[in-house]
């Protein structure tokens, strides 16, 4: 069986490394007044923040169509009896639903639709994971079994500097009432049962970061062998300095760069910062 492997832009794997690795890509766009990007293809990260810098009103989001979609797969049924198809949180997003929706309606290839129940690197985990095993000729079955075994232990959590996106944009779960305190804090979010909740609340960002850095440090000193990702809102060097601090501590780790692209851009805001890991 030759299985292909598919994500959506949320992810954030860059064009180099999907060519790389066979990965196959559905755009999530975002939309500023009347005119739409589709992320990673039309609209560069950079260009992203700067746009929201000189346009007035945020921009919406929107997922990719199912007839998008649809064709996709019809190319990738050409080509592969089984496709892999791993996704951001179905509790933030209907691309999970789109996908799976048109799954239903393509003849000759076997779609597999996984909800990450996350997003971002932490989403592209999954994704690399299913790459690496499609390429060593792994059934759509096992890799699957595979990704399962990684949401025991996938852990993610973020801080943003503003959650009036968040709000607006109706991405935050759980914590409508609190918002009006929250707005002046630093609230550490993550994912719970596929939505975005507060975790716990901080008042500075630099306690924050902290806070966050301290969890992934307890895991890291059970001896676990953790793969970890430090995300950015457009704010490369912060993510830098924490990935260099915790590899002093932990050289033997893996640990990598990643971006908050337009699209959870978007909804986070310009220096947001996240830290995602797992036990290899």
């Amino acid at each position: 069986m030759k299985v292909a492997v598919m994500t959506d832009s949320t992810a954030y794997i860059t064009a180099d490394v999907r060519e790389k690795t066979n990965i196959h890509m559905v755009p999530l766009s975002v939309v500023f007044e009347d005119k739409s990007y589709e992320e990673e293809i039309d609209i560069t990260t950079e260009e992203f923040y700067q746009k929201v810098r000189e346009t007035k009103q945020l921009p919406t989001t929107s997922q990719p169509s199912i007839g998008y979609v649809t064709t996709k797969l019809e190319e990738l049924a050409k080509d592969y009896d089984a496709v892999v198809s791993i996704h951001l949180s179905s509790g933030i997003s209907g691309t999970y639903q789109a996908v799976a929706s048109a799954g239903e309606m393509v003849d000759g290839i076997d779609v597999y639709v996984y909800d990450s129940e996350m997003s971002c690197m932490v989403q592209g985990f999954y994704v690399l994971e299913a790459a690496k095993m499609a390429e060593q000729g792994k059934t759509a079955q096992e890799i699957i079994q595979r990704l399962d075994e990684m949401k025991e232990t996938m852990t993610a959590y973020f801080m943003v500097d503003d959650l009036t996106n968040l709000q607006r944009g109706g991405r935050l779960s759980g914590a409508q009432a609190l918002v009006g305190s929250l707005l002046q804090v630093k609230p550490i979010l993550h994912f719970s049962k596929k939505l975005i909740v507060p975790f716990e609340k901080i008042r500075t960002r630099k306690k924050a970061i902290s806070r966050i850095i301290g969890m992934l440090e307890e895991d890291a000193d059970k001896g676990k062998d953790l793969s970890v990702v430090f995300i950015h809102g457009n704010n490369e060097a912060s993510a830098i300095e924490l990935r260099d601090a915790f590899l002093q501590k932990n050289p033997t780790m893996e640990a990598t760069i990643s971006y908050f692209g337009p699209v959870i851009g978007t909804h986070l805001g310009e220096g947001a910062i996240g830290v995602g890991w797992y036990v290899k």
